[in-house]
């Protein structure tokens, strides 16, 4: 072949342009072969899909981040309503903050005067300065400073709910994970009469500021307790004569039907997509499931809480009158 032999007259003189005077080395025969399978969206540069990929790393990063420090440092209650309810419940708050040039109202008011009669600094910020304290939360002008959530133990909850008077009445969250969602349930569960909230130690919301913010202040109001395991403490109370009623979409009985009500009981709330853990559902005595419309969607986890504690409440104001 022309280029590659040694032979006289078969050598390319260097310096002209028809290429190589010598072999190739391979290298177009090595041009020729595959490059593997070709990556997948997420995995190439540039892509659509891999920039989505790298924005959702980034904004996980960013809430492990801000979990992280929240759970050093202190927590901002944002928002009029939740800031005012706080202070009514005896938070024990550090700061107010107030954005600058804030239109005032009666809550606004009324949070400045508490807080000054309860001896917390009140400090004037400009507002995005509250926005960056509160993650950009909806503040609307009021920012209060809390340290972190102090949890009761579970044994705890147990003692105030027997030194009531009443038939215990507890309230367990099985893997809620959604901040907003544990706020509401306790709300409900203050509202309702429940004696206590309790929080498996893992793969579980706390009590963040956002949590603070849902429960209106409910959080001040009602002890809440951490369990390392929760199916441990569960069979515990079974133990000391508590019935277990967990929700569950496909209930052994309906809430109609509950008639464990009135009884020393504790309600077991599932998680947001889940429902109950098979091991938490294998102890329960009863599961119960609220009837609803065909067509219609299950209710989410703090929703459900509230139907049943509001049943349960019901049940006891008629059994009190009789």
């Amino acid at each position: 072949m022309a280029g590659n032999s040694r032979r006289r007259g078969a050598v390319r003189k260097e310096g002209t342009k028809k290429g190589p005077v010598i072999g190739s080395g391979g290298k177009r025969r090595k041009g020729l072969e595959g490059k593997g399978p070709t990556p997948r969206a997420e995995q190439r540069p540039g892509h659509p899909a891999q920039r989505r990929a790298a924005a959702a790393a980034a904004r996980a990063e960013k809430q492990r981040a801000a979990a992280k420090k929240a759970a050093e440092g202190p927590e901002i209650i944002a928002g009029r309503n939740p800031v005012v309810e706080a202070l009514r419940a005896g938070v024990p708050a550090t700061a107010l903050y107030i954005a600058l040039n804030i239109d005032t109202d009666d809550r606004v008011t009324e949070a400045i005067r508490t807080a000054a009669d309860k001896g917390i600094s009140i400090l004037e910020v400009p507002r995005d300065e509250l926005d960056r304290k509160t993650g950009s939360a909806v503040h609307q002008g009021l920012g209060l400073q809390v340290p972190p959530f102090e949890y009761a133990h579970p044994d705890d909850l147990l003692a105030i709910a027997r030194d009531s008077g009443e038939p215990p009445l507890l309230v367990a969250l099985d893997g809620v994970t959604d901040p907003r969602n544990l706020g509401a349930v306790v709300r409900s569960a203050a509202a309702f009469g429940a004696h206590g909230v309790l929080l498996p130690g893992r793969r579980s919301a706390g009590i963040t500021a956002v949590a603070w913010r849902t429960s209106a202040g409910a959080a001040a109001k009602i002890p809440i307790a951490i369990a390392a395991n929760l199916t441990r403490q569960l069979r515990a109370w079974a133990e000391e004569g508590l019935m277990l009623a967990g929700l569950d979409a496909d209930g052994s009985v309906d809430i109609d039907s509950l008639d464990l009500a009135t009884d020393p009981l504790v309600v077991v709330v599932g998680s947001e997509g889940r429902g109950l853990s098979r091991l938490v559902r294998e102890t329960c005595d009863v599961t119960v499931s609220i009837p609803m419309a065909a067509g219609v969607e299950s209710l989410n986890a703090s929703v459900a809480g509230a139907v049943l504690l509001a049943e349960v409440a019901r049940r006891r104001r008629a059994a009190g009158r009789t």
